[in-house]
């Protein structure tokens, strides 16, 4: 470790520089202020960040499938879990009762 150490000294510039440095600005057409709308929409970044929240939340669990079944829906390319799982919901809807669907929901 260094035993000197640099303290940074801030300087602020005067009032007529920080004129100068405004007007330079306001010159500039790339580089205008915000107007208040554009201000009042800005957001947080951490608001907009990720994967949007889903209604339908889906489970994570653990199961075994055949080889035989992994291997197709990993040939089909991305997404091939989604497939699986709409493939899944089409048996269920087929294949279930109305008093099954009404406790699913």
């Amino acid at each position: 470790m260094s035993k000197t150490t640099f303290k940074r000294e801030i300087v602020m510039p005067t009032e007529a520089e920080n004129r100068q440095i405004l007007r330079a600005a306001k010159a500039d057409p790339d580089a205008q202020p915000l107007t208040a709308a554009q201000l009042q929409a800005m957001v947080p970044i951490a608001a907009v960040r990720g994967r949007p929240k889903s209604e339908n939340k889906k489970l994570l669990v653990s199961v075994r499938y055949s080889p035989e079944v992994l291997s197709y829906f990993r040939g089909t390319g991305d997404g091939w879990q989604a497939r699986m799982d709409g493939v899944l919901q089409e048996y269920v809807a087929k294949h279930s009762t109305p008093r099954l669907r009404k406790s699913a929901a």
